[in-house]
């Protein structure tokens, strides 16, 4: 989950990173919000991810 929420803080630094005004340029249209949507699945899997445990 660590990594999930590094992923967001990631994205949403490369959404404030872009130059244009009102952030249209490619920054704050595509790289930032693919980024935060990757930490959001990341998150998802890692709530509902289950270990396999041996049988003993």
């Amino acid at each position: 989950m660590i990594i999930g929420v590094v992923v967001l803080i990631l994205g949403f630094i490369f959404m404030t990173m872009d130059n244009e005004p009102y952030g249209f340029g490619s920054m704050g249209l595509t790289v930032g919000p693919v980024t935060v949507m990757l930490g959001f699945l990341i998150q998802f899997v890692a709530l509902f991810y289950k270990s396999r445990e041996k049988p003993e």
